[in-house]
């Protein structure tokens, strides 16, 4: 599938007519669940010192006066499990799950979530629900996820519907969906909330966590970068990443955070050296960032991109 890249500036697709709804008057809110950092069932061969864990990871609730949204469903029972009883404590009625992109950590949780929530659907981009649609396929093959996370997962994925619009009516409000393109993997969506001034951002914004470029060489990664400048364009006072440590401000300066991030990692990289140099020269410019096993998962896969 082509994936083409679109600028906030760019022309939306809108929803076909219909009879006119009332425009909200009151500003959404942003409330953020973050998943903390858990170890997990790894058959890698792990490094000197590594230790598997899965990376913290974010829900966001978009609501007005009595409606709401989610941003992503995450992985397990347990997460979906947690975003509905923290989701339900604001009172507001979930009318749709949303997922930025296709990572299976980002919407596995879809099918429990809407056990939960059973008036509301799943929906992402067309990109996002054919990347989704090949992870179900991909597990099936390989067992990727079933084997990291035995007994914690659905044996029938709910895949998010594909939504045919680029607007998102909440309590009146519109959220804009925002094709960026190339995050941590392409097809990558944001969720873009102009009355509340934030940006929901899945993975190509990271807070305080290492970044994951198993699919991300050079090329896409100079690619992500120019994402994140289409987010910095929406001059968002809320920036929320899709990994981020618990507690994390959801801050603007994050966009530039990542951006640094990306190109230590590439500057480093160039360098030659072995997976473990590339792993120590990166925690020595960003040591203080969660989840390392991210990082090693990064530069093995950098390493064997030369060979």
């Amino acid at each position: 599938m082509r994936h083409a890249r679109r600028s906030p500036s760019c022309k939306r697709r809108k929803a076909p007519a219909a009879e006119p709804r009332p425009m909200g008057t009151s500003p959404l809110s942003i409330d953020v669940y973050v998943a903390p950092m858990r170890s997990y069932t790894s058959p890698d061969q792990l490094g000197e010192g590594e230790v598997a864990t899965w990376a913290p990871s974010s829900s966001t609730l978009i609501s007005g006066p009595t409606d709401g949204i989610l941003i992503d469903a995450l992985l397990t029972f347990e997460n979906a499990d947690r975003i509905a009883s923290w989701a339900k404590s604001f009172g507001k009625k979930i009318t749709g799950v949303y997922i930025t992109h296709g990572h299976s950590d980002h919407w596995l949780g879809l099918a429990r979530l809407l056990h939960h929530f059973p008036e509301a659907r799943g929906y992402a981009a067309p990109e996002v629900a054919a990347r989704a649609a090949w992870e179900v396929e991909f597990n099936k093959r390989s067992k990727y996820w079933t084997s990291r996370f035995p007994g914690e997962l659905p044996e029938t994925p709910v895949v998010p519907e594909v939504l045919n619009t680029d607007e998102i009516l909440v309590d009146g409000q519109v959220v804009n969906l925002i094709h960026v393109g190339q995050g941590d993997i392409a097809g990558s969506t944001i969720f873009h909330v102009p009355s509340a001034g934030a940006v929901v951002c899945g993975d190509v914004v990271y807070n305080n966590v290492h970044m994951m470029m198993y699919e991300a060489d050079e090329a896409k990664r100079e690619a992500w970068i120019a994402s994140i400048d289409a987010v910095a364009a929406l001059n968002a006072k809320t920036v929320v990443a899709g990994h981020k440590s618990v507690g994390a401000a959801d801050r603007p300066e994050n966009l530039a955070a990542s951006q640094r991030y990306l190109r230590d990692f590439t500057t480093l990289a160039n360098k030659g050296g072995t997976v473990e140099d590339l792993v120590h020269g990166m925690l020595e410019l960003h040591g203080e960032r969660d989840q390392p096993h991210t990082l090693w998962i990064s530069a093995r896969a950098e390493v064997a991109r030369r060979a």
